[in-house]
C-alpha cells in the first residue's frame, strides 16, 4: 500500500505514516488480520528511517490498532469489542454485538466452600457449590477466561454452558439475576493465561469482579474474569447529579 508523506510539512514524518496507516484502518482498506510489512521492509519502501517507521508502527500498537504476533508479524487488529456496563453475560453481549461466541470448558468441580468462597456467596463454609472456568473466544479468538462459583443446586452443567451464556441458564433454572456489585480493574497476564488467550508475556488485562444477586438478595453468582485488553473495553455512562 502506498503511503505519501511529505518530508517538507513541520508534522513529523512517524506521525504522518501513522496517520496515514490509521486512515486507511478506518477507510476499509487494512482489513483485521491484514499484514503489515515489518519497519525494515517499511523504511527501505518509503526511504525512511528505521528508528521512525519503528515509532509509527510502535503508536499504533499502544493504540490498539496494529497487534504484533510472534512468528506472524504486525497485523491491523481484530475489531474492538465494546461492552456496555450493565447485568448481562459476555455471551449475550457477544451475540448482540454480531459476534459469534463459543466457549471451552476448561473447569467444572462440585466441591465443598472454603472460607474465603463462602463470604463471597454468602453461605456456610463446607456448602456444596460449583466452580466453573471458561474460555471465551469470539469465533476463533479468545476474549476472555471467565472463573464463577455459584451454590450447587443453581450450576448449569458444562454442555449448557458451551451452548448458551450462564445468565440465560441461571433464568432456565428460574433464576433471575437482578443486581450485581462489579469493580473493574487492570493487570499482567501471567504466562498460562498469555498462553491461553494468544497474547504477549505480560500482556495488559483487564478484570472484572462481580457478585449477583437475584430479587431475594440472594447471591446467585460469583464471578472473577479477565479480558484481553487489545480486543475488550466496558462502556458507562455518567449522569451529574
Amino acid at each position: 500500500m502506498r503511503f505519501d508523506l511529505d518530508r517538507n510539512s513541520p508534522v513529523p514524518l512517524y506521525h504522518q505514516l501513522a496517520s496515514a496507516i490509521e486512515a486507511a484502518i478506518h477507510g476499509g482498506l487494512l482489513t483485521p488480520g491484514a499484514p503489515l510489512e515489518n519497519e525494515i521492509a517499511l523504511a527501505q519502501r518509503l526511504g525512511i528511517s528505521r528508528p521512525t517507521a519503528r515509532q509509527a508502527l510502535k503508536s499504533l500498537v499502544d493504540r490498539g490498532l496494529l497487534v504484533r504476533r510472534r512468528g506472524v508479524g504486525t497485523q491491523v487488529a481484530p475489531t474492538q469489542i465494546h461492552r456496555p456496563v450493565g447485568l448481562t453475560s459476555l455471551y449475550d453481549d457477544l451475540e448482540g454485538s454480531g459476534q459469534t461466541p463459543t466457549t471451552r470448558t476448561l473447569e467444572w468441580q462440585q466441591h465443598r466452600a472454603s472460607a474465603e468462597e463462602a463470604e463471597e456467596l454468602e453461605i456456610a463454609v463446607g456448602s456444596p457449590i460449583v466452580t466453573i472456568k471458561r474460555l471465551r473466544l469470539a469465533g476463533d479468538d479468545p476474549i476472555a477466561v471467565l472463573c464463577n462459583h455459584l451454590p450447587e443446586e443453581l450450576a448449569p452443567t458444562a454442555d449448557d454452558l458451551e451452548r448458551t451464556g450462564l445468565y440465560e441458564c441461571l433464568r432456565a433454572r428460574g433464576c433471575q439475576p437482578a443486581v450485581a456489585k462489579q469493580r473493574i480493574g487492570a493487570r499482567t497476564a501471567s504466562a498460562a493465561e498469555s498462553r491461553m488467550l494468544e497474547e504477549s508475556p505480560r500482556a495488559a488485562l483487564l478484570t472484572a469482579d462481580r457478585v449477583a444477586y437475584d430479587d431475594a438478595g440472594r447471591v446467585v453468582e460469583v464471578g472473577h474474569h479477565i479480558y484481553r485488553s487489545s480486543r475488550y473495553s466496558f462502556e458507562t455512562t455518567l449522569f451529574s447529579r
